[in-house]
């Protein structure tokens, strides 16, 4: 059997009893219906203003050429989906199909020259993708697109005898966290600790204030912070923990929940350069602290 398929855009059916069709007739060889049949359809479209079209179907009988049968078949849908627009709801991605003779449904030949609509009720309407056996595609939601900060350049540091200390912000540094993806790793620079102990230098403070402003103004990042050590084989007194913990317990003091930090000592299973190092420079790269972004 052939099937000529006139696809405007494709629509997959399924058996289902919500779905109704309607049918209209033609007289041989002809494409635009009786007075009784135009009556009929008028009648229909004024019945069903709330219903909604989801394919048209076209046939004809097996009288003259495959040729002529199925241009007629086409010609037929044509001057039904004419009458229908603008008066019935249609839906957008609608199917219309011309059969040409080669189809017969049919013994009586008057039954197969017709046009046949399906259509939902306004009662199954919000079931209308259930029912046709559409999956809606998921929309893929838009990657965020994360903003820069405009952070201070300089912050007052309180004094252990009361004063405040002015120090400049390394904001550039600060903007890299604040942009950095998830999975990304940055060295806190500049970060020291007292020789064998997890006391942040003085100098150093200023450091900590920088990763504190970046979380308090971006509240989606979350971290780990990464300890490193140096010099030694190996980490006896889990120095590099401490050192992790030391920043931690700095940030959740100042108010970050605890939810959004997390701390790790790696010791010395990471280092940048080869164990002993070579010089003081070797020595302060290995000796660091870094943060894994988890989420921004």
């Amino acid at each position: 059997m052939r099937i000529i398929l006139l696809t405007i855009l494709l629509l997959r059916f399924v058996p289902c009893l919500s779905q109704e069709s309607f049918a209209v007739y033609f007289d041989s060889n002809q494409f635009s219906l009786t007075q009784k049949e135009r009556a009929r359809l008028d009648h229909w479209i004024a019945a069903n203003k709330e219903s909604k079209i989801v394919a048209v179907n076209g046939y004809t009988d097996e009288d003259g050429t495959t040729g002529f049968n199925d241009t007629l078949a086409k010609k037929r849908v044509d001057f039904i989906v004419s009458l229908l627009k603008g008066n019935i709801n249609i839906r957008d991605d609608f199917k219309t199909r011309s059969f040409g003779e080669t189809f017969q449904s049919s013994r009586i030949k008057a039954e197969n020259r017709k046009v046949t609509i399906y259509y939902l009720l306004a009662k199954d309407l919000h079931r209308e993708n259930e029912i046709l056996g559409i999956v809606p595609k998921s929309e893929v939601p838009k990657p965020k697109v994360r903003q820069p900060i405009r952070f201070p350049t300089n912050i007052a540091i309180d004094n252990p005898n009361g004063t405040k200390t002015s120090v400049q912000l390394d904001t550039l540094f600060m903007q890299k966290v604040n942009l950095a993806k998830a999975g990304d790793k940055l060295q806190i620079e500049n970060l020291n600790f007292r020789i064998n102990t997890f006391i942040v230098v003085p100098e150093s403070v200023p450091k900590m204030y920088e990763l504190l402003l970046v979380l308090q103004s971006n509240p989606d990042l979350n971290i780990r912070i990464l300890g490193h050590l140096c010099c030694m084989p190996s980490d006896k007194q889990d120095l590099s923990t401490q050192r992790a913990k030391a920043v931690y317990s700095f940030l959740t003091a100042y108010g970050i929940p605890k939810d959004r930090l997390s701390y790790k000592g790696l010791g010395v299973t990471q280092p940048l350069f080869p164990i002993p190092e070579k010089n003081e420079a070797e020595r302060a790269a290995n000796r660091r602290v870094e943060i894994e972004i988890i989420a921004n």
